[in-house]
């Protein structure tokens, strides 16, 4: 897959405050869900807010290539005809997850359990990552992985015959490895059942009840075991893609470090294990009120009011990490702005991200005159509460959260951040640059 031409961009310090309603992108885990379980499911189920961004993309032509009739309407709607449970078909070709590792992860518990041959890979990204966490634990069900070394893509499974329910404790939180696992029980008679040491994101679970499937959660200390009875039939079941609180991020912190700033964010999700990013903000002062709070496919949503203000440094413990992990850079860019020093703990995660995104975010601040250590897997952020000087070259890594939070921060800096390559955005957040520029923002391509 060759990739589009680099895109620098450069984003200088906004001349008034931002302003308006920012409608941010469908939420990407809840997309990748509906897709593949309105494929399992009997009957047409209908889409709305599907995120429309490359790795989501990836997902609706992998749906289609397993015989789900995957549709998209003038007006937005996505219509899925589903299979059934078990009903899928054997691919005529190599399936291309692209850069989405969650497709990828989540796919290989859906064959593991189908008795059909297909093959895997992605871009030069994904073909990096590790797949070992999902398909060592998916071999008990009867299906065989061959894959490179390290169990990278390309990758082959051929999917059990007569599948075996799974039993397996989730050695790190992971919410992609325990979602692979509750896919491939729903083809295996009797229970699936996956322990988590500490509480990841819940959209399968969501999913899988709101579709008609039998979950069971109980709690374990800082964990949860799962229990899902197999081979349930699923019904096609409409669902309302929430705005997506990792993309909402970048707004949100926009508005709080442009002085005056009010922005409205409509129909954000609000789960619980997902706003570890909203809490922390609050904590560092932040004014964020949320209005019309209500339950949409079965995930909590809210309309978010921003204003902007001087924040103030905290701590963020570790048992934070699962359900911020993917807002650390945009936070860093916040603490960055605050009064005092921001100590981020239990950032390990981070260093197996789309980047090393640890050491990207703290060379994205550096770079910006910002005073940042690394000591083991915390980061230590030493804020002024004056804006920070700015005048950096980012280096973004082809990783589109660096990007962001970069140009978020050149909003207030002195001096214009300038990225090397703002191309891959689009992968997750399509559209940012105009819907910020809308706002008020001044991000523009370099010449």
């Amino acid at each position: 897959m060759s990739h589009a031409p680099a895109r620098p961009l450069t984003s200088a310090r906004a001349t008034g405050p931002l302003h308006g309603t920012v409608a941010v992108p469908g939420d990407k885990s809840i997309s990748h869900r509906a897709l593949m379980f309105g494929a399992l499911a009997v009957g047409e189920t209908r889409i709305t807010g599907l995120l429309t961004g490359e790795d989501v993309l990836r997902t609706a032509a992998a749906m289609r290539a397993l015989g789900a009739e995957v549709t998209h309407d003038p007006d937005g709607t996505w219509r899925v005809a589903g299979r059934g449970i078990g009903g899928l078909t054997e691919p005529e070709d190599v399936l291309d997850m692209g850069n989405s590792g969650t497709a990828a992860r989540l796919l290989c518990g859906i064959l593991s359990t189908h008795p059909l041959f297909a093959v895997m890979t992605g871009d030069g990204s994904l073909r990096r990552r590790p797949m070992k966490r999902v398909t060592d634990p998916l071999t008990a069900t009867g299906a065989v992985f061959m894959a490179r070394e390290g169990g990278r893509l390309p990758l082959a499974v051929q999917g059990a015959r007569d599948a075996l329910p799974l039993e397996y404790r989730v050695p790190v939180p992971s919410a992609q490895v325990k979602s692979a696992l509750l896919l491939a029980g729903l083809n295996a008679p009797g229970i699936t059942r996956v322990e988590e040491p500490e509480a990841t994101r819940d959209h399968s679970e969501n999913m899988l009840r709101h579709f008609g499937a039998s979950v069971r959660v109980d709690v374990a200390g800082a964990g949860r075991i799962i229990e899902l009875q197999g081979q349930p039939e699923l019904r096609a079941a409409d669902v309302a893609v929430p705005g997506d609180p990792s993309s909402a991020a970048f707004p949100l912190v926009a508005a709080l470090l442009v002085p005056g700033s009010q922005v409205t964010l409509p129909g954000v999700g609000l789960n619980p294990l997902r706003t570890g990013l909203f809490l922390t903000l609050n904590e560092m002062g932040a004014q964020v009120a949320i209005r019309n709070q209500r339950t949409e496919g079965g995930e909590p949503v809210g309309d978010l009011v921003v204003t902007g203000g001087p924040l103030k440094a905290v701590d963020v413990p570790g048992a934070r990490a699962p359900s911020m992990i993917d807002e650390y850079p945009i936070l860093a860019a916040a603490a960055a702005c605050a009064t005092g020093t921001t100590r981020l703990f239990g950032l390990k995660e981070l260093r197996v991200k789309e980047s090393d995104r640890l050491s990207a975010t703290a060379a994205l601040l550096s770079v910006n005159g910002v005073k940042v250590d690394i000591e083991g897997d915390d980061m230590i952020i030493h804020g002024t509460g004056a804006p920070p000087p700015g005048g950096g070259l980012v280096a973004t890594h082809m990783d589109h959260r660096i990007a962001m939070s970069a140009l978020v921060l050149g909003l207030a800096t002195r001096d214009p951040v300038r990225v090397d390559d703002g191309a891959f955005i689009d992968t997750s957040f399509p559209g940012f640059v105009s819907l910020m520029n809308a706002a008020g923002a001044a991000i523009s391509a370099d010449a």
